[in-house]
């Protein structure tokens, strides 16, 4: 699951793609002279530097504290409440995250654990910060027990714009805090559910750094 590159493998050939284009525009508008050419030339290079910057795939370290539940995604904190209805079967706090397209994409695991249920479930594309989005719209979720015997679930869900929800463990894996497991292409949201004791180390409007900012503490 993990891949060190500079670039999230899944963007490779969105990357080919846009960097192809520009090669073949940008020397065909050099070739001939050509002021007609030179204007889509010139998107197409701005085209790659967008492809470069939203598959771009940073080094992150997690912090130290064993207890810490961290970010699974970059973004702006966009609820922080209890819950009832939640993939845990119990009353939860969920943190939810929303990522506009200028946010790195991959995501991460939020804790050590043992994957014990991956559920995928098709739905609809509502805006990633409507409050239907949880539930109603397309969506795959992963809950993770850890080795204290607690489970925590966190859910990427598809928005508006985001048709690709990319998710690579399966039940029985093993995932490490801040591992990268998955991607969401083109902007979406990621809902984090712990336990209902757990107090939130964030509020609505903050900001978060995959891998770094801690959500809250598991005792």
């Amino acid at each position: 699951m993990e891949n060190s590159s500079a670039f999230a493998k899944e963007g490779y050939p969105f990357i080919a793609f846009a960097v192809g284009l520009m090669v073949l525009l940008v020397l065909s508008s050099w070739k001939l002279a050509s002021l007609v050419l030179a204007i889509p030339a010139a998107v197409s290079v701005l085209l790659t530097l967008f492809v470069l910057y939203f598959f771009r795939n940073p080094e992150r370290t997690p912090p130290a504290d064993p207890l810490a539940v961290i970010a699974p995604a970059d973004g702006t904190v966009i609820v922080a409440e209890r819950v009832s209805d939640t993939p845990l079967g119990t009353d939860s706090l969920k943190i939810s995250i929303f990522m506009s397209v200028f946010n790195v994409h991959v995501n991460r695991a939020p804790f050590d654990g043992k994957v014990v249920d991956v559920s995928y479930h098709r739905g609809k594309f509502f805006d990633a910060r409507d409050g239907r989005a949880s539930c109603e719209n397309e969506r795959n979720g992963i809950v993770l027990e850890t080795a204290a015997g607690v489970r925590i679930a966190f859910v990427q869900i598809a928005g508006l714009i985001a048709r690709r929800i990319i998710c690579y463990p399966r039940i029985g894996d093993l995932l490490k805090k801040g591992e990268r497991y998955g991607l969401i292409r083109f902007g979406s949201r990621v809902d984090v559910y712990l336990p209902i004791e757990v107090v939130p180390l964030v509020k609505i409007g903050d900001k978060t750094t995959a891998g770094v900012t801690v959500l809250g503490r598991i005792g």
